[in-house]
């Protein structure tokens, strides 16, 4: 029973693994639904590290309010629930390449030709075949040749309205935002989020994603297309598991 549960186990997790895939035979995948991003059970509040407060300073007769960066009302996002459109564009190029040759060759002989009159007592343990004076010889090549290479291109340019779900001590703002588009069968998400500061906000209301600190960007889909160019569950525990 015990080898039959095995030989079973990979059909359950692949069955697992597919529920998804069959609860949506012949419909394209279901978008998921607008909720707030701090409804989520994954959600968690950022904590960074912060300044001592300080009391904000007031001047009277002042047309100066602390903290605001114009005269006139400023249209940047600023305070929880505020939208602010993160611009994507990552353009990176990496290439490595390694080469690595050693060569090692050891000779080692030793042997008691003469010792103390003992020598002549080896055939006791030994054939008689044994010459003392060459008891080991022994000798040794090693070789080794590595190399390796890295190519690796990417080109990813988007735009997505992100939403402001928390507002540290020393100003900074966390953003967090969702897109997903659906192109026939195919679905396609964008999730970023990270911490940003106000005077990284261009006038327009946007930011570029390298002003982000503690940045996460994912772009990825499901769907169709996705499922073909998904190894098959058996071959991954092949991959895992075999060490050949």
């Amino acid at each position: 029973m015990r080898f039959v549960a095995i030989l079973l186990l990979p059909a359950a997790l692949a069955a697992c693994g597919n529920a998804e895939r069959l609860s949506r035979l012949g419909r394209p995948p279901a978008m998921s639904a607008v909720t707030s991003p701090t409804a989520d059970s994954n959600w968690r509040p950022v904590s960074m590290p912060m300044p001592s407060p300080q009391a904000a300073l007031t001047a009277e007769n002042s047309l100066w309010r602390p903290g605001s960066r114009t005269f006139l009302r400023d249209q940047r996002a600023a305070q929880v629930g505020d939208l602010i459109t993160v611009l994507v564009s990552i353009q990176d190029e990496a290439q490595l390449q390694n080469r690595t040759q050693s060569t090692r060759t050891g000779t080692q002989t030793m042997g008691a030709a003469n010792l103390l009159g003992l020598e002549a007592s080896t055939n006791r343990i030994l054939p008689n075949s044994v010459t003392p004076g060459s008891l080991v010889n022994t000798n040794g090549t090693g070789t080794t040749n590595g190399s390796g290479e890295v190519r690796r291109n990417e080109s990813i340019t988007l735009r997505v309205a992100a939403t402001i779900t928390q507002l540290l001590p020393n100003g900074n703002m966390v953003v967090m935002g969702r897109q997903e588009v659906r192109v026939n069968a195919e679905l396609r998400e964008l999730s970023v989020q990270g911490v940003l500061r106000p005077q990284d906000i261009a006038s327009d209301n946007t930011v570029r994603h390298d002003r982000l600190a503690e940045a996460r960007i994912a772009y990825g889909g499901r769907g169709a297309l996705s499922d073909v160019q998904t190894p098959r569950y058996g071959s991954a525990l092949l991959d895992a598991l075999l060490p050949f």
